[in-house]
């Protein structure tokens, strides 16, 4: 069996980014005479043509500057969005756990536990593997009585608590995290640390998007570079943040 888990080959994804777009008739008739009211079409390479490899067991940092495309990549890997050009593969079987955007993949009307059974479902876990499943993410994420509220009254630190909680105990082969100590606070980004450091250790491969030095350093042993949606390193963590350091000092210098 191939140890190649993601294989990626000039993958390009683009947006279409409408501006003065309006449903009102008035606005639409003005337009006709005013040029700059009219509604445009504006296209964005959110990534161009980037080809990566991850094998199994990898623990992959991804780091650029805002708007570079590490969320976009991660997307793709997930299967969220599909590539405009390009290839991107992942190996069959691969069970993939995400914890990519607050709130994604979870029902706002839905308490805790009603979402944490859907996923369980959704995964392929039987009624006793939920049963376990929920009673592990209740005790990890530390919410308590909130299980049994709406997921739309969470806090961001709530959500991010139960997101990483379920992604962590999924058994998943490739986890997909994307800031993921944004929000939180110390306690959390100490258990989730220990967390990721075990995944790893028991052979689970990880892409870890962050602009978190120490993160990237204390978890991950290869850093990839994102700069305008291309990938402009692929190697060492130690010369890639000296570069990633580099590139912000350049923008702030730029500023």
């Amino acid at each position: 069996m191939s140890d190649v888990l993601i294989d990626a080959q000039q993958v390009s994804k683009r947006f279409l980014l409408q501006h003065n777009r309006t449903p009102e008739l008035k606005v639409r008739v003005l337009s006709l005479f005013h040029p700059e009211k009219r509604q445009m079409v504006e296209e964005f390479w959110a990534l161009r043509d980037v080809s990566l490899i991850v094998r199994r067991g990898e623990a992959v940092g991804l780091m650029g500057r805002n708007g570079s495309g590490k969320s976009t990549l991660l997307k793709l890997i997930a299967g969220l969005h599909r590539p405009t050009s390009g290839r991107l593969l992942i190996a069959r079987g691969t069970r993939v756990g995400t914890m990519i955007e607050l709130g994604v993949g979870f029902h706002p009307e839905l308490t805790g536990i009603e979402n944490v059974r859907i996923g369980g479902a959704i995964y392929g876990l039987d009624r006793p593997q939920i049963d376990v499943l929920v009673s592990k993410v209740a005790a990890y994420s530390g919410l308590g009585r909130f299980m049994d509220t709406p997921f739309k009254g969470y806090s961001s630190g709530m959500r991010i608590r139960l997101g990483f909680a379920v992604a962590a105990h999924l058994d998943s082969d490739l986890l997909l995290l994307d800031e993921i100590f944004a929000v939180g606070d110390a306690d959390f980004q100490r258990q989730s640390m220990t967390t990721i450091t075990e995944l790893r250790k028991q052979g689970h491969t990880i892409v870890f998007v962050s602009h978190s030095a120490r993160a990237v350093a204390d978890m991950c042993d290869r850093l990839c570079l994102l700069e305008q949606g291309r990938l402009v390193y692929d190697g060492a963590i130690d010369e890639g943040l000296e570069r990633y350091d580099a590139m912000i000092a350049g923008t702030a210098a730029a500023g």
